[in-house]
């Protein structure tokens, strides 16, 4: 029987929420062995003087405990 864990990662990007997307499993994948999912929560950019200059995600990253 498996048993999964979940934990909370946040990405960011000046390009775009898929880029964000992309770099918090490239790092959690430095760590984390067994990813089977990721659930987004939330998309946020940060905004200066009327542009937006950073795209953030915040992610449910889920993985197998290993025996």
């Amino acid at each position: 029987m498996a048993v999964e864990r979940v934990t909370r990662v946040k990405g960011t990007s000046t390009m775009s929420f898929q880029d964000a997307l992309e770099e918090g499993l490239r790092r959690a994948n430095q760590t984390l062995r067994g990813i089977t999912q990721i659930e987004v929560l939330r998309h946020k950019v940060r905004v200066v003087r009327g542009q937006i200059k950073e795209y953030e995600i915040e992610m449910d990253i889920t993985f197998v405990l290993e025996d």
